[in-house]
């Protein structure tokens, strides 16, 4: 069998491939990642035309990415521990808490942005 070349362009297009085939996976398999991208859907042209600076606009889309970026990883880390073994083991159990930590402190890092950003633009 002959190797794949994972060099230069082609590695660049294999590569954004597996990421794409991760995202429609994410999007068919995990609700959680459903309801987080139609908020960001939602949310963005908020952020965009919002009477704020450019960097405040900017991290209010930053901490949007950070959500969803953390929902993946949220989501491999289940995965990988459930393919490991169906068995309940406390380890487990810890993984899967502390991956769903990280999404709910993910979660507020956004709500706490946003809304500094819009309280001062809005009412102060």
């Amino acid at each position: 069998m002959k190797p794949v070349n994972n060099h230069g362009i082609k590695r660049i297009i294999r590569a954004t491939g597996f990421s794409i085939q991760g995202l429609m996976s994410a999007w068919k398999n995990e609700a959680a990642f459903r309801q987080e991208l139609i908020l960001v859907v939602i949310l963005l042209p908020v952020a965009l035309f919002a009477n704020v600076s450019l960097v405040e606009s900017i991290l209010m889309i930053m901490t949007l990415f950070i959500v969803l970026i953390t929902e993946l990883l949220n989501s491999a880390i289940e995965a990988v521990v459930d393919r490991i073994s169906d068995e309940i083991h406390p380890l487990s159990g810890q993984a899967k808490d502390v991956a769903s930590a990280a999404v709910f402190l993910s979660l507020a890092l956004c709500s706490i942005t946003w809304c500094a950003i819009l309280v001062n633009a809005y009412i102060l």
